[in-house]
């Protein structure tokens, strides 16, 4: 065998030992069950960030 079937043969296997890891941890995790949100009551209560109203002069952004 000369060296390029050698080395699509090694990549092939790899491609091939790859993909069957990529199914087996897909399985794994799907085995888990069903994703459940977060909850909602341990969330902070929601808050202003900014206001559009600035106190300073120079902050400007529509004409007077």
């Amino acid at each position: 065998m000369n060296r390029s079937k050698i080395v699509a043969i090694i990549t092939g296997a790899i491609s091939i030992i790859l993909a069957l890891a990529y199914l087996l941890l897909v399985q794994l995790l799907d085995f888990r069950g069903e994703m459940v949100p977060a909850p909602v009551s341990q969330l902070p209560q929601g808050f202003q960030v900014m206001n559009s109203e600035f106190s300073f002069p120079h902050f400007r952004f529509y004409d007077e």
